[in-house]
């Protein structure tokens, strides 16, 4: 017997470029452990169209999850990369010593 799959919307901060994911308030957090974790692949889609427009964010879709102890947790390598965190950090300029 297969396991129920959940879904996460999942999208990227328009200006900070970071991970964000839709709380079960309608708000972008940046913590998978926050997210709205929707057991109904139609409701999911709902969600989904709902904020499709939000000029806060690009690229929003469904990632699938499964429940977790702390929250839902990625099934896919690729959300397990996402939700670690930028893989590329800013710059600092170096600072010059006199």
């Amino acid at each position: 017997m297969s396991k129920q799959v959940f879904s996460v919307v999942t999208a990227n901060d328009l200006l900070g470029g970071h991970v964000v994911y839709l709380s079960p308030l309608g708000t972008w957090v940046p913590e998978v452990r926050d997210a709205e974790l929707i057991p109904d692949i139609a409701r999911a889609r709902l969600r989904l169209e709902e904020v499709t427009d939000d000029a806060s964010v690009v690229g929003v879709y469904l990632a699938e999850m499964l429940p977790g102890p702390d929250g839902p947790r990625p099934m896919h390598f690729r959300e397990v990369f996402r939700a670690q965190g930028p893989s590329a950090h800013a710059r600092v300029p170096e600072v010059r010593h006199v």
